[in-house]
């Protein structure tokens, strides 16, 4: 028998919106979706709980997470990089600043043919 590999396990990368306790933070991950009658592109964002082991992120910053074993009641993930720091340290992020930062997920465009 060869050694057990790992699983492939998903990566996402989103924003810090809180902190919520200690090794505690909560990231938003946005993304963008066509309505499935209208195909106009709707912002949605999904918020996981993540586990931060050195306490090194702050509001704001933009990080990777990975998807690992179930650590606590809601914690299902955990920090892998801080991939850019908050401008502001504790400045609160809004929806529109997120939206503005995702790339579009499909790959369907829909645009009438110019004349």
């Amino acid at each position: 028998m060869s050694s057990p590999t790992r699983n492939k396990r998903k990566d996402l990368i989103g924003f810090v919106t809180s902190r919520s306790g200690d090794k505690s933070i909560k990231v938003t991950v946005p993304f963008k979706t066509p309505h499935p009658r209208y195909q106009k592109v709707i912002n949605r964002k999904t918020v996981v709980h993540v586990h931060d082991e050195k306490n090194e992120t702050h509001v704001g910053d933009k990080v990777e997470i990975m998807e690992t074993r179930p650590l606590s009641r809601l914690k299902r993930w955990r920090v892998i990089r801080v991939i850019e720091r908050a401008v502001v340290a504790g400045a609160a992020i809004t929806e529109a600043d997120v939206a503005e930062t995702v790339p579009t997920k499909t790959t369907q465009h829909n645009e009438a043919p110019s004349a």
